[in-house]
């Protein structure tokens, strides 16, 4: 049995597929693989992935070709502000070819990428709401900037014009106003955005009593590439990152992830600049209405005590009349009190005075004598023992009238 050779059989299915197929389709698909020529052609695949496994349930290869492709990927990427390259999911106009040679094809004719950019809001809702859930979504922004944000860690790229326009910004800022800053280096567009900023990142946190805040800048290059931005990784590092972190990565339309958990979000790597240097004024305007309110204060505190000393001295001689006539009023009455004890002290003592004149009086000789009691007296001393005279003594009896002379004679 004589059978078709393969060329026959592809020719009848690229027939069969070009009258089954005629028309133009509109296909959502993810992107991988993508590879340009030379030539200008853009050479993909198409993959779809199941939901729940994330296995692939379809496959199909694509061609974008040079006239097509010089026109749809600049359209696609300003449009979206991401990069035409693998990974993210399209909504593409195709025509299905079938080739001989090389088999089954998606030809795209057009592309819309409004499809994408819904597909982009729903991933960075997604990361939020999962930055949310995990109860972190918001911690930087409620970190407190320091009142003199003078110490920058920065993030970016060393030879990018955004970050020599930041460091220009700040060093020529007109106030004359000190910052230091020290560059992290990081790439900053590419694939390689999340990993390097998140070293830079890993580096800062090491050091962080060294700095006040952290500022991501990247100056100019394509709105394209801003998907490094929008990974759940590089959100959740920055949103909990201890140190305030200032984005400014040259773009004006929609926020990345990255923007919304950040401390501060500027458009540019000068307005970030700008944002600091109008923190220093506001810390230098606090400080001057902080100088005048103390200038106005000790004015007013230097008048009141004027007023008070000035009301002093006037009432100095009233107060000085008033304490003397106090003074004296007192004096004449401790003076009466003073008389008045005296007298009763002088009283008292000549009443004790009197008791002991009687006393003495009471027991005189002569009183005794009066009472009958005589004193015999030997060369003028009283003899009060017997034994103090001998026979023949001449004694001197004295009694209350009188004398009595006598002789002691022998027992």
């Amino acid at each position: 049995m004589e059978g078709i050779s393969l060329f026959e059989l592809n020719s009848l299915v690229k027939r069969s597929i070009t009258q089954c197929l005629p028309d133009e389709y509109w296909v959502q698909a993810e992107i991988s693989d993508v590879r340009s020529n030379t030539t200008g052609h853009c050479y993909l695949e198409f993959i779809q992935k199941d939901p729940r496994g994330n296995s692939l349930v379809a496959k199909a290869r694509g061609t974008i070709w040079a006239n097509v492709f010089r026109l749809l990927k600049p359209y696609f990427e300003e449009s979206t502000g991401q990069a035409f390259v693998s990974g993210i999911k399209v909504l593409v106009k195709v025509t299905v070819e079938f080739h001989e040679l090389y088999g089954y094809s998606l030809t795209v004719q057009d592309i819309d990428p409004t499809y994408t950019v819904g597909d982009m809001i729903r991933r960075r809702n997604e990361i939020l709401k999962q930055l949310q859930e995990e109860g972190v979504l918001t911690l930087n922004k409620e970190l407190d900037l320091p009142l003199l944000p003078q110490r920058i860690a920065v993030i970016s790229s060393a030879t990018a014009a955004g970050y020599g326009d930041f460091k220009h910004q700040l060093n020529r800022n007109s106030a004359g106003y000190y910052f230091y800053t020290e560059l992290f280096s990081a790439i900053m567009q590419g694939n390689q955005v999340e990993e390097s900023v998140l070293n830079a990142l890993d580096a800062i946190l090491e050091r962080q009593d060294d700095f006040d805040a952290v500022v991501i800048i990247r100056g100019g290059g394509a709105t394209s590439d801003l998907s490094g931005f929008d990974t759940y990784l590089l959100a959740a590092a920055c949103a909990q990152f201890p140190l305030p972190v200032i984005t400014g990565i040259g773009h004006e339309r929609d926020d990345t992830v990255l923007d919304s958990v950040s401390h501060t979000r500027v458009k540019t790597p000068t307005a970030a600049a700008e944002f600091l240097i109008g923190q220093m004024d506001r810390a230098a305007e606090q400080l001057e209405m902080l100088a005048e309110q103390l200038r106005e204060s000790v004015l007013w505190r230097l008048t009141q005590e004027k007023q008070r000393m000035s009301a002093l001295r006037n009432r100095i001689p009233t107060l000085t009349l008033k304490r003397l006539n106090d003074a004296r009023m007192e004096l004449l009455g401790l003076k009466n009190d003073l008389k008045q004890t005296t007298i009763l002290l002088l009283s008292k003592q000549k009443h004790k005075l009197e008791l002991l004149q009687q006393r003495i009086a009471d027991a005189s000789p002569e009183k005794l004598l009066q009472r009958g009691y005589s004193i015999t007296l030997k060369n003028g001393k009283a003899v009060t023992d017997a034994s103090q005279v001998d026979t023949g003594d001449t004694l001197i009896t004295r009694l209350a009238k009188g004398e009595v002379v006598s002789t002691v004679s022998p027992k």
